[in-house]
């Protein structure tokens, strides 16, 4: 993934902080109530209470409430007078009033903006959201699932990935801090799933855990000395590393300017540097054909929009009898036709523009551009233990990421985000897969 130059609106303050992404700039207005101190000008929906009507956050209090007590859960007040009963996952309210006004007002939303702002916690956060996310369908009864468009707003259309759009996009997620990236994933910075030899897995294991899902996409797509392979989505550059380490001479494109400059020193520094050209290039602007494509987890970031030319740019890239490498996440088909409109929590704050694919849209999709399938594998535990070894090494990096000069919200939004996805792979809700896809010829 790659950014573009920064603009006069998106230069990092004096502080050192990150930039501020439209969500975090100052919306007046609000009335002002809860957040823990958190800095109005940055986080506007978490310093000040939304203005949720008293009906809707009833509602929302009796729905969820009751939802809450029907699980396998311990739902606590806060008060530290009601102790666990079991092993089971918990929540504790810490102001209840405000987190069903949130939910109120924005249902998961506000969900994930109550526990930025400090109104509930869990001790145990994956299980806890693992639990919510394989009784979705449960949360709210039959009968009044219609209603959902009440409380879900469609995404802004400033997300929508144009080229500028694009390039917005990954600037505002990629390009928050190298440094960030590096406080919690391995020494090879990489940042798509491993593949683990035995669980449960361990921190030391997950350079090698890299590896071998590099090599293995590496061999998906026959990539060996002298293979001209083109990358799309550079992250900061091991799968390029790897891939010239093997002979192959490699053009990988990125829309983010601090990846692409990490990765270009890493690449010089492993005498690598003849073999590899790292292009600050959108994937709709490829230029010639090589004899294979490998893009890791970047297909989330083209948005469902675009992906009719995500896989005619692919196809359009091959050499007849190439193959094509991918590794994506994938939710089931319904999920996707209900997330594909929604302003999630995730599409808010994390991840803007994205929408993850279903199996079944990248079949559809790469088969009108001319291309098939020919494996598909699926590893959804392997990512349920990279983003717990993620996630603890964030927390234990905490100072490290303070010092960077990101606030308590953001370090709780970091933490509900990595918890959120773990648990997303945990319930089977999302899946990761290895797709090799071809033109149907073969040299």
């Amino acid at each position: 993934m790659t950014r573009p130059a920064i603009t006069p609106d998106h230069q990092a303050p004096p502080s050192g902080r990150p930039p501020l992404m439209p969500e975090q700039r100052r919306m007046p207005g609000r009335t002002p109530a809860a957040g823990r101190g958190a800095d109005p000008a940055r986080w506007p929906d978490v310093a000040r209470l939304p203005a949720a009507g008293p009906a809707r956050t009833a509602v929302a209090a009796h729905l969820v409430g009751r939802a809450l007590k029907r699980l396998p859960l311990e739902v606590r007040d806060g008060t530290g007078t009601d102790a666990a009963t079991g092993p089971r996952p918990d929540i504790t309210l810490h102001d209840p009033d405000a987190f069903f006004q949130r939910i109120g007002h924005a249902g998961l939303i506000g969900f994930g903006e109550s526990y930025m702002a400090g109104e509930w916690d869990s001790d145990d956060l994956p299980g806890l959201l693992t639990v919510l996310a394989t009784h979705v369908d449960e949360l709210v009864p039959a009968p009044l699932r219609g209603l959902r468009p009440l409380w879900v707003s469609h995404r802004p259309g400033r997300d929508r990935n144009t080229r500028r759009g694009a390039r917005e996009n990954i600037h505002r997620h990629y390009d928050l801090s190298n440094d960030l990236f590096a406080a919690f994933l391995d020494p090879t910075l990489t940042y798509s799933s491993a593949v683990f030899t035995a669980f449960p897995a361990r921190y030391e294991d997950l350079p090698a855990a890299q590896h071998r899902k590099i090599d293995r996409l590496l061999d998906l797509a026959h990539v060996t000395d002298g293979t001209e392979l083109l990358e799309i989505g550079t992250g900061w550059g091991e799968l390029a590393l790897r891939a010239a380490a093997r002979g192959a001479r490699v053009t990988t494109l990125t829309l983010s300017a601090e990846q692409a400059a990490l990765a270009r020193a890493r690449i010089d520094a492993a005498g690598l540097g003849d073999r590899v050209e790292v292009r600050l290039c959108d994937y709709r602007d490829v230029e010639g054909r090589y004899d294979a494509v490998v893009s890791v987890e970047m297909i989330e970031a083209v948005g469902a929009e675009y992906w009719p030319s995500y896989f005619a740019a692919l196809r359009a890239a091959l050499h007849p009898g190439g193959r094509v490498a991918l590794q994506a996440i994938t939710m089931g088909h319904r999920q996707m036709l209900n997330t594909a409109a929604t302003h999630t929590w995730i599409s808010k704050y994390v991840f803007p523009g994205g929408l993850i694919p279903s199996r079944r849209a990248i079949t559809e999709h790469a088969a009108a551009a001319g291309l098939r399938t020919e494996s598909d594998m699926g590893f959804a535990e392997h990512y349920a233990q990279t983003l717990r070894l993620w996630r603890e090494r964030f927390t234990a990096n905490q100072a490290t990421v303070a010092e960077l000069g990101f606030d308590t919200v953001f370090q709780r939004l970091w933490d509900f985000y990595l918890a959120y996805s773990e648990a997303g792979f945990r319930s089977r809700y999302l899946d990761v897969r290895q797709i090799v896809l071809t033109d149907g010829t073969f040299r």
